[in-house]
């Protein structure tokens, strides 16, 4: 029953296909039919010679020949530059890559982000030469040290005022033995 259903709607596509393909030569046909009749209108009203009418009968239709001939190729040149800029993404300053993505290397393609979220992260030489993390701040000054301090109201704060102190002290010392 279930490869009969795969079948019947197999076929119900097709048959749209085939219609869209119907009416797509359809219009086609009317566009090579008008300009058909308005150059026979021309060489007859006009004035104009059989050999002018014809020859610009035949470049209407070498017109809408190449039209009809180049646009699949115009819709997948646009979708392919499109992709490509599109997905390109700067990280110039670092960045986390969530999803895998390829990436051009000396001989071949590098894959990042594979396994689940990677960081990028910019490097920078440093005045003796080694090469190593860029710090935010173009490492020159003073490391900050951030903490967020969630409290239900005043008195709890303060309740938690000597352990918020004593994890800043111990973060200012880490940071001294890394300098």
């Amino acid at each position: 029953m279930e490869n009969d259903d795969t079948n019947m709607s197999a076929t119900l596509s097709g048959a749209e296909a085939l219609s869209d393909v119907m009416a797509d030569l359809e219009a086609r046909s009317q566009r090579f039919g008008a300009a058909l009749t308005g150059a026979m209108r021309s060489a007859t009203s006009g004035g104009k010679g059989l050999e002018d009418v014809l020859r610009g009968l035949g470049n209407r239709l070498v017109d809408i020949t190449l039209a009809a001939g180049l646009k699949p190729l115009e819709g997948l040149l646009g979708n392919a530059v499109g992709s490509l800029i599109g997905s390109v993404t700067p990280f110039a300053d670092g960045g986390v890559v969530r999803a895998p993505s390829y990436f051009p290397m000396n001989g071949g393609t590098g894959l990042m982000g594979e396994a689940g979220a990677e960081a990028i992260l910019p490097l920078k030489r440093g005045a003796d030469g080694s090469l190593g993390v860029a710090s935010a701040g173009g490492g020159g000054g003073m490391p900050q040290i951030v903490f967020n301090v969630t409290a239900t109201d005043a008195a709890s704060f303060r309740k938690s005022e000597g352990q918020v102190s004593a994890m800043l002290a111990r973060s200012v010392m880490r940071g001294r033995r890394g300098l």
